[in-house]
């Protein structure tokens, strides 16, 4: 069992940054490939960034590719988001979530892979 809780979020003005991180318990990390979703109003959940378990392989949305960047400090159980010229349409509800299924090796977009997931932390970009 994987617990998630994730920080960092707020109100920022386009343009700005922010770093999310994503604090696990239960398990060690390095096991698991990780991931970053995010759930605008109204909108379906989208991936943004996933990092495997070593962190040497990332991917990233078109969107947000350029802009963000995921990496991992598995000493301290804990994976973050650096968001940097954030825009009005970043704004939404950030997930963390885990896949423990390959172990850490391949990274996945699909958020169905991802079996523990966090409450979420609000990102609000204002124009």
């Amino acid at each position: 069992q994987v617990q998630l809780i994730e920080s960092g979020g707020g109100l920022v003005q386009a343009g700005g940054s922010l770093r999310l991180s994503c604090a696990a318990s239960g398990r060690a990390l390095s096991n698991y490939v990780m991931g970053w979703f995010r759930q605008a109003p109204g909108k379906e959940r989208e991936f943004v960034a996933t990092i495997s378990g070593s962190g040497r392989t990332t991917n990233y949305a078109d969107s947000v590719k350029g802009r963000f960047t995921i990496s991992r400090e598995n000493a301290k159980n804990t994976v973050y988001l650096q968001m940097n010229s954030l825009k009005p349409e970043d704004t939404a509800v950030y997930h963390c979530a885990a896949d423990g299924s390959t172990q850490g090796r391949f990274v996945s977009r699909f958020s169905g892979d991802y079996g523990y997931w966090g409450q979420g932390t609000q990102v609000t970009v204002s124009s």
